[in-house]
């Protein structure tokens, strides 16, 4: 099978989140085509597959997803974003890197995998959602908990997330660090700046709040992490007028943090700052949503397998990471090992996404590899 015009197929189906626009079909079409029972799993207004070759022994799934994000500025881009060119030997298109390409490249792997050694002695199973670059809700979260309702089991997992730095397969993702979305509201009463006595300055005490957030080390980093980190995002209040005294004031934060904390114990600690905080005529509320919570698989025999290939092809060993923002893996790990490991992802949401063709060879490579030494090792 030809990694390359699979992914320039996938690509041309302008599938952004939640849209599918034919994207699974065309991969649905191409494993069907190798023998792969293929089923179709709707939630809301989210389309996702799995798909399965073999009917026992151990399950190797690739989980990915074919939404992209929306494009941007297209008058910003020097080529169609769903045309899908090749040029100087780079293939452009919005999902390239992020990761329609990587997708495609396992897709290939498969078949040459089947061509030489045929059958495995177990089964690859795909596990591809609708739903990675948006709400996360319709997606492999609920697509995991459909096919486990049916008696399907996943042994090991790898997802084709866009790890890699400076070259192809310079890094896989073993971990994830938790996030966690908090916005501040200050609220107090509106004055004239020259009476603030007659008012209630809800600034002060946004700042006074964060300042204490802020000023706590949260840990010292954790087992494959780095520290967690608190970052402000935004500080709002709206105010035109130099002689009044605003009504409210807010802000955002983020938190990245490891496996020392939970999202609930991260959400009690802001919750009790905010309560113990007083001052007269102001109240501070929190609003908080953890986006996801931290993982970290700890290298095993098919991270041997996985660096070996990488090995193999580049004469190089990866670094294992937990960087980087969240990724559906933070549901996959709840079922069996995950690691994360595709192109590379400079371009990725960019103006003109693209990879090279010669580095999707290359991740082809690898993983076909990574399915023979997978099932070796059996």
């Amino acid at each position: 099978m030809d990694a390359i015009k699979l992914a320039q197929d996938l690509i041309r189906c302008p599938s952004v989140t939640p849209a599918d626009e034919g994207a699974l079909d065309v991969l649905a079409a191409a494993l069907a085509g190798m023998g792969f029972a293929v089923e179709r799993h709707r939630f809301g207004v989210v389309d996702n597959l799995y798909a399965r070759f073999g009917q026992s022994g151990r399950n190797l799934c690739f989980a990915g997803h074919t939404d992209v994000v929306p494009v941007g500025d297209r008058g910003a881009w020097s080529v169609d974003p769903f045309a899908a060119v090749i040029q100087s030997g780079k293939l452009y298109g919005r999902g390239a890197a992020d990761m329609k390409a990587a997708i495609a490249a396992w897709v290939a792997a498969i078949s040459d995998h089947l061509a030489r050694f045929g059958p495995p002695e177990g089964s690859l199973s795909l596990l591809i959602t609708g739903d990675e670059e948006g709400p996360s809700i319709d997606g492999t979260i609920k697509l995991l908990d459909a096919i486990t309702q049916k008696g399907e089991r996943l042994s090991h997992c790898l997802v084709g997330e866009p790890t890699s730095e400076d070259a192809v397969a310079d890094t896989v993702k073993n971990g994830r660090r938790g996030s966690l979305n908090v916005v501040l509201t200050a609220s107090g009463k509106q004055g004239h700046a020259a009476y603030p006595e007659k008012s209630a300055n809800p600034v002060p005490a946004l700042l006074d709040v964060l300042t204490r957030l802020k000023g706590r080390a949260l840990d010292d980093g954790a087992p494959g992490f780095q520290p967690s980190n608190l970052e402000i995002t935004t500080v709002d209040v709206g105010n035109p007028a130099h002689n009044v005294i605003p009504a409210k004031a807010s802000a955002k934060f983020n938190i990245r943090f490891n496996t020392a904390h939970s999202g609930s114990s991260l959400e009690s600690w802001i919750a009790q700052t905010v309560a113990e905080y007083s001052r007269k005529g102001v109240t501070v509320e929190a609003s908080m949503r953890t986006t996801g919570e931290p993982f970290y698989c700890p290298p095993d025999h098919f991270t041997d397998i996985v660096q070996s290939a990488i090995r193999h092809h580049t004469g190089q060993t990866a670094h294992l990471s937990t960087s980087g923002g969240t990724s559906d893996a933070r549901f996959i790990h709840r079922f069996c090992p995950v690691l994360e490991l595709g192109l590379r992802n400079e371009t990725a949401h960019k103006v003109d996404e693209h990879v090279e063709v010669e580095q999707m060879t290359t991740l082809k490579n690898i993983y076909a590899d990574v399915i023979a030494g997978y099932f070796a090792a059996n």
